[in-house]
């Protein structure tokens, strides 16, 4: 039987020593955002590219060709303001031969950290209109944080980071866990990969 151990983020504290209950809960929430990534999942995911403005990450794609994560518009509330984009990255990840840009975004706040979401986007769907987005990879619902994002050929790569207990403050999550995406079956699929210091 596997047993799990977390990779401690931050400094020697008691909410720094989750208890398998901790991965349970991890677990659920990596589960949600698998479930919540089906469920977001429109039958027409395939990019239907014709202009954008942005450069990919990656460098591999011309400028043009790439949907604009600033001009999108993301299913998450941040009151008045447009949520923030930050971080980017483009690839054709269905293989249709049209990139698709993936986006980490969050609202904007003058403390702490907020949730990010991560969206997957196709090109509008006619002139003037904007990007659409086309599968939900992190709800900010699930209150997960971002690190070490990544599009990488077909693969897109980040670390979800979360907290053990209510009492952990919302700066400082506690648990991490690395996690892919990629295109199969006309769906993408995440993977979660194992937890630092498994046996």
């Amino acid at each position: 039987m596997e047993t799990s151990r977390v990779q401690p983020l931050g400094p020697d504290l008691e909410h720094t020593h989750p208890r398998p209950v901790h991965w349970v809960a991890t677990a659920a929430a990596v589960a949600a955002v698998i479930a919540g990534g089906s469920f977001f999942q429109p039958s027409d995911a395939k990019a239907t590219t014709s202009t954008g403005v942005s450069a990919p990450r990656t460098g591999s794609l011309p400028a043009a060709e790439a949907p604009d994560p600033r001009a999108a518009d993301y299913p998450m509330d941040c009151g008045r303001a447009r949520p923030d984009v930050i971080d980017r990255g483009s690839a054709d990840l269905d293989g249709d031969g049209r990139p698709e840009t993936v986006a980490v975004v969050r609202c904007r706040t003058a403390f702490g950290t907020p949730p990010s979401g991560v969206y997957a986007l196709s090109q509008p769907a006619g002139a003037g209109a904007e990007p659409r987005v086309v599968a939900t990879f992190v709800d900010p619902k699930e209150g997960m944080s971002i690190r070490d994002f990544a599009v990488r050929g077909k693969l897109v790569s980040a670390t979800l980071l979360g907290y053990s207990s209510a009492k952990v403050p919302r700066c400082c999550p506690d648990l991490a866990r690395k996690v892919n995406w990629r295109w199969r079956d006309g769906k993408f699929v995440l993977k979660a990969l194992p937890v630092p210091g498994s046996v």
